[in-house]
């Protein structure tokens, strides 16, 4: 039997990258237990200490370790909540990492890695300015992961 293709998804901690996990078991992997299409990678990518802190001046390298202790706390908050989301909808076999880097290049190098066939993140919905400033992982990564590319949006609830 041929191995299955490879899906990486790219998560964090927002609204929107729980719900395109959520949409994605729902849709490719709930229905089909246990003959999954795909094997499964959940990749999380953690900013490392020196970059969340920024070129800060004098002092900064006495917070450094506070930093580096806060963003590995909401590293496992993050994998901890994409493992009880993956065994709610009784998707288990599913392999859980933390990378350290911008999630941009984490993402793409994990496809690479993995030989993923496709790559999933959830959108932001940024607009342009703060897009512009910031920077869009979805934007990025539909232009340069070497496979296909899907951006899960949350719906916009209408008021």
């Amino acid at each position: 039997m041929a191995e299955k293709p490879a899906m990486v998804i790219g998560i964090d901690d927002s609204e929107q990258s729980t719900y395109a996990l959520e949409w994605t078991l729902d849709r490719f992997f709930a229905p089909l237990a246990p003959n999954y299409p795909f094997k499964l990678f959940v990749v999380h990518a953690k900013p490392s200490a020196s970059y969340a802190v920024g070129l800060a001046g004098p002092g900064a390298a006495d917070v450094l370790p506070f930093v580096e202790a806060d963003l590995k706390k909401i590293a496992a908050r993050v994998l901890e909540k994409a493992k009880e989301i993956c065994a709610s909808k009784l998707v288990n076999d599913v392999v859980l990492e933390v990378v350290e880097g911008d999630a941009r290049n984490v993402l793409c190098d994990a496809v690479e890695r993995h030989h993923a066939s496709i790559l999933v993140v959830g959108n932001h919905g940024y607009g342009a300015i703060k897009r512009a400033v910031l920077g869009s992982v979805s934007d990025y990564c539909a232009h340069h992961a070497h496979c296909n590319v899907m951006i899960v949006k949350k719906p916009k609830i209408k008021h």
